[in-house]
């Protein structure tokens, strides 16, 4: 990996990518004056693995502990708008904390949901992806201290990835048009996200 952020080649690479990842994309300002890149990707739910069996007979026992509450208070299946797992990182804004956005993933036990392996591997993408935009152009005359945070939100059948920035903000549909013309390798047609 480069570690000068002028030596990373430019060019839209990383909208595109996103752009081929989300199903909904949206980048707005927020009322305390930073920015959030949302992405969205659907999933049909995967079975569990063995490996996740193992996972969640530990949770079982863990959780059997509140039985007697769940008896009390019954629970129904989660929602589709009820989150079923949640987590966040922050960090400075350095390329370099790519391995650490790359870490966060494998040490937040996604892989033990029934998310696709597919899935996974394309968020954990639009992940580093959205981490080295942020870096590169959103905080690119920005002290290296200035926060990138990101949080990723499991529900029922889909993936939310938030990444907030303090950069100058813009206007995302514009920016995929300019960066995204009718007809190449990563067309606005071809690409089968909404913009909000």
């Amino acid at each position: 990996m480069k570690n000068n952020i002028d030596e990373i080649p430019s060019g839209g690479i990383g909208i595109k990518i996103i752009g081929k990842i989300a199903d909904e994309l949206n980048y707005t300002p927020t009322s305390d004056s930073r920015n959030c890149l949302l992405i969205v990707k659907y999933y049909q739910p995967s079975q569990p693995s063995r490996q996740a069996g193992y996972f969640k007979r530990a949770s079982d026992f863990f959780n059997s502990f509140y039985w007697l509450q769940k008896q009390r208070t019954p629970q129904s299946k989660p929602s589709f708008n009820q989150p079923l797992h949640k987590i966040s990182l922050k960090l400075n804004s350095d390329i370099k904390g790519v391995s650490q956005v790359l870490g966060w993933f494998e040490s937040c036990f996604l892989e033990y949901l029934p998310i696709p392996e597919a899935v996974l591997q394309q968020f954990k993408l639009a992940a580093v992806e959205g981490f080295t935009n942020a870096v590169r152009h959103a905080h690119k005359n920005l002290p290296p201290e200035t926060p990138i945070e990101l949080e990723i939100t499991v529900f029922s059948s889909r993936l939310e990835l938030k990444i907030w920035d303090w950069g100058k903000p813009f206007d995302l549909t514009a920016k995929l048009k300019e960066e995204l013309p009718e007809t190449s390798l990563f067309s606005r047609n071809e690409l089968g996200f909404m913009l909000d």
